[in-house]
């Protein structure tokens, strides 16, 4: 799933120094991700590679059961990835319409998620980002005929992106949605939000509990977990990165 040429890898990027150095002083990587090359080398890995600090409080044949590096992106596809998402005047990030039902859909080339609606944000010439509503007890009436029929229908939606709070796990609100995946045959992963908000030891638990369901229930998520925090900005790298792979963006 993973684009070719990303497999330099995590394990690699503490030992590249001057990779980094290059990459912190470059032209083409933003500011703001030179900023965050220049942090001291164990907060670096945490923030671009949250997984990492949990695995290493599990005994070695259990490291095995976590995916860790099937998409494993190079510094300096991450710095590529990260000019993607940067907004500047030639690569312009903007709202573009809401769609309250499939038919006002506007005809955009590339998918993903927000609220009662969908809401549509164009991410330069690159792709479309739509924001879906929640599933559950507090979706809006039309769920079935809004999100259910765009999911099926878009023939250009490339992958799907499952929020799950790291905190409580997999609910049954999130099985409505993990089971509309599989039946539509979607490719699709499941991201762990709020890891800020857990200890490493609860942070583990929900981690392997997740990922024994993935490789056991489902056939169409990507085994691969990405956990990420928006109060620490921890893993949104390294799921940025992910997405411009799977767009086409690092090819």
């Amino acid at each position: 799933m993973a684009a070719p040429g990303l497999r330099l890898g995590a394990e690699r990027l503490f030992a590249m120094p001057g990779v980094l150095e290059l990459l912190s002083r470059s032209n083409s990587t933003s500011q703001a991700f030179a900023e965050v090359l220049r942090l001291p080398k164990q907060q670096l890995r945490k923030l671009l590679y949250p997984l990492q600090e949990v695995e290493r409080f599990l005994a070695p044949d259990r490291r095995q059961d976590l995916h860790l590096r099937i998409f494993d992106p190079s510094p300096e596809d991450i710095a590529r990835a990260d000019n993607v998402f940067t907004a500047t005047k030639g690569n312009r990030i903007d709202y573009v319409s809401s769609a309250v039902r499939i038919d006002h859909a506007p005809d955009l080339p590339r998918p993903e998620g927000h609220t009662k609606k969908m809401n549509f944000f164009k991410v330069g010439k690159h792709f479309t980002v739509v924001d879906m509503p929640g599933y559950g007890y507090r979706a809006p009436e039309d769920f079935v005929d809004m999100v259910e029929t765009y999911l099926k229908e878009r023939r250009n939606l490339k992958r799907t992106f499952l929020l799950v709070d790291s905190v409580v796990g997999i609910q049954k609100t999130d099985n409505i949605a993990i089971e509309m995946c599989e039946e539509f045959a979607l490719p699709y992963v499941i991201v762990l939000t709020k890891i800020d908000k857990s200890s490493k030891g609860h942070l583990l638990k929900q981690v392997l509990q997740i990922q024994k369901f993935v490789n056991t229930k489902t056939q169409g998520c990507f085994p691969q977990l990405f956990p990420v925090s928006s109060v620490t900005f921890s893993g949104i790298h390294l799921l940025r990165s992910f997405i411009a792979s799977v767009t086409g963006n690092l090819d």
